[in-house]
C-alpha cells in the first residue's frame, strides 16, 4: 500500500468514527428540537444543553474503554485527548445548563440548596461537583504528582459518581423518560455505556481467555528498569502497546509498550520503569507466574505507513517502542536507513547498548546518544535535540526528505522536537508521536 492509499483509507475510517460520534453527541438533542413543543427560549435552551452535556458524557466515558478500531485509527494520543477536551466541554455545557434552568424560572436556584432540594436536583449537583473535581485533577495532575496507581482509582470514582448521579438525575426529573421519542434514545446511551462498560471491565477480563501468559524470565536492566519475558508470544506490530494486570479479574493494570520483535516465535517482552507499587510487583515476578495481557493497541507503529526510512527519537523508557520496530526490522532483514537518537539523563540510564551495537551489523543503523547531565568524560552529544544535530543524523541518509519520524518521550522532550522537525519542514504526515501521559 502506498502513502496515498494509506492515508485515504486512514481518511475514511476516521471519517467513519467522527460519524459516529457526531450522531451520538449531537443526535438526542436534534431528535428533541424535532419532535417536542416548543416552549420558552430558556427552557428549551436548558433542555438542550443538558441532552448535549448528556450526550458528550456518554462519548468521554466510552473513548477511553480501549475500542481497538477508534485507537488503531486516530492512535491513543488523539483518543485521550478527545477525551479531556469532551470532559472540559461536559463542564461547560452543565455550567449552561445550570444558567438557563434559573433563567427560565429564578425560584429554582432554590434548587442549588442542597439539603432541602429534591432527589433529583440532589443527584445533579453531586454529578456536577464531582465532574468539575475530575477536571481540576485532570488538568492539575503534573503539578500533583500522584502516583499512577493514585490518580487512576480517583479518577474511576469521580467517574462512577458523574455517570451515576446523571442518570439519577435524568430519571428522577421524569421530563423525557416519558416521552415516546427521547425515552428510547436516553435508554440507548443508557445501553451504550453499559455495553462498553461491561466489555472493558468484565467481558476482556473473563470471555478472552486468550490473555493469560506465563511469566518465561525477569531480567533487572538496571535498578529502576525491568524487562519482563512472557510466553506465548502477542501478535502485534512494533510499537504499539498493551495492559497488563496481574490477576485475571484485577482491575489495577498499567499500559506498557511491548519491547520485543514481532517475528519473535515464542516471547512477548515490556520493558518497564516504575518505583509504584505496581513496578515492584512486576519485578517481584518469578518465572512460571502467569500474568493477564489485554492488547495490542495504538497506531504508534513503522507497519502502519510505507516510508524510505525511520528516525527514531526516544527518551528514557521510550526506547521500547523503537527497540521493537529495529528487532522487528532485523528479524526481516530490512534495508532502509534507520536512525536512533536517544536522550538520557546520564550514561546509566542508557538502555540496550549491546544490543543495538549488535543490531548495526543486521541493519543500516546510526545511533546517536544524547545525555542530559554527561560526566567528565563523556564525549557524545549533550542538551537539546535542536535542529543541528538533527541535521547531523540525517547527513549520511540519502533519503532524508522521505523518511518517517517516530517520536516517544516525555511531552517536554516530544515537544521540542515537534519544533525542530516543523523548522525543517519536515510535513506533519511523516511524523508520528506517542507520549507517556495515558490518562
Amino acid at each position: 500500500m502506498d502513502r496515498t492509499t494509506e492515508r485515504e483509507s486512514r481518511d475514511g475510517a476516521r471519517g467513519a468514527w467522527a460519524a459516529v460520534l457526531l450522531v451520538v453527541l449531537a443526535g438526542p438533542a436534534v431528535a428533541y428540537l424535532l419532535t417536542s413543543p416548543t416552549t420558552g427560549l430558556w427552557k428549551q435552551l436548558s433542555s438542550v444543553t443538558g441532552l448535549v452535556a448528556l450526550s458528550a458524557l456518554v462519548c468521554t466515558a466510552c473513548l477511553p474503554s480501549r475500542l481497538r478500531g477508534l485507537t488503531r485509527t486516530f492512535g491513543i494520543e488523539t483518543v485521550v485527548g478527545l477525551h479531556r477536551q469532551l470532559g472540559i466541554l461536559c463542564a461547560v455545557l452543565i455550567a449552561l445548563h445550570l444558567a438557563a434552568v434559573v433563567a427560565a424560572n429564578p425560584a429554582q436556584v432554590a434548587l442549588l440548596l442542597v439539603p432541602s432540594a429534591p432527589a433529583r436536583a440532589q443527584a445533579a449537583v453531586g454529578a456536577t461537583v464531582a465532574l468539575a473535581l475530575l477536571v481540576v485533577l485532570a488538568l492539575e495532575r503534573r503539578r500533583i504528582r500522584a502516583r499512577y496507581e493514585v490518580w487512576r482509582w480517583m479518577h474511576l470514582f469521580l467517574a462512577v459518581l458523574v455517570l451515576g448521579g446523571s442518570a439519577l438525575h435524568v430519571l428522577w426529573l421524569k421530563q423525557m423518560v416519558t416521552d415516546a421519542v427521547m425515552a428510547p434514545i436516553l435508554a440507548g446511551l443508557g445501553l451504550l455505556v453499559v455495553a462498553v462498560f461491561v466489555m472493558r471491565w468484565w467481558g476482556r477480563s473473563v470471555l478472552e481467555r486468550g490473555g493469560e501468559f506465563v511469566v518465561a524470565q525477569v531480567r533487572a536492566e538496571n535498578p529502576t528498569v525491568t524487562t519482563v519475558v512472557l510466553s506465548p508470544q502477542l501478535r502485534f506490530s512494533p510499537g504499539q502497546f498493551a495492559w497488563m494486570r496481574l490477576q485475571r479479574s484485577a482491575v489495577e493494570e498499567h499500559p506498557f509498550t511491548i519491547a520485543s520483535s514481532a517475528h519473535d516465535p515464542q516471547h512477548t517482552e515490556f520493558t518497564i520503569r516504575g518505583n509504584g507499587d505496581f513496578a515492584a510487583s512486576v519485578r517481584e515476578l518469578r518465572p512460571g507466574d502467569s500474568v493477564w495481557v489485554d492488547g495490542p493497541y495504538g497506531s504508534f507503529t513503522s507497519d502502519a505507513v510505507p516510508t524510505q526510512g525511520l528516525v527514531l527519537i526516544a527518551a528514557g523508557v521510550g526506547i521500547t517502542p523503537m527497540m521493537s520496530m529495529l528487532r522487528t526490522a532485523a528479524d526481516r532483514g530490512d534495508q532502509r536507513p534507520h536512525r536512533l537518537v536517544y536522550v538520557a539523563r546520564d550514561a546509566a540510564d542508557l538502555l540496550f547498548r549491546q544490543e543495538l551495537a549488535q543490531l548495526r551489523h543486521y541493519l543500516d543503523l546510526e545511533v546517536t546518544e544524547v545525555l542530559r547531565r554527561p560526566s567528565a568524560t563523556w564525549t557524545g552529544a549533550t542538551g537539546e535535540i535542536d535542529v543541528a544535530l538533527l541535521n547531523t543524523v540525517l547527513t549520511t541518509v540519502d533519503a532524508a526528505p522521505r523518511l518517517d519520524y517516530f517520536l516517544c518521550g516525555p511531552p517536554s522532550m516530544v515537544d521540542d522536537v515537534l519544533a525542530a522537525l516543523t523548522s525543517m519542514g519536515v510535513p506533519d504526515d511523516r511524523i508520528h508521536t506517542e507520549q507517556f501521559d495515558m490518562a
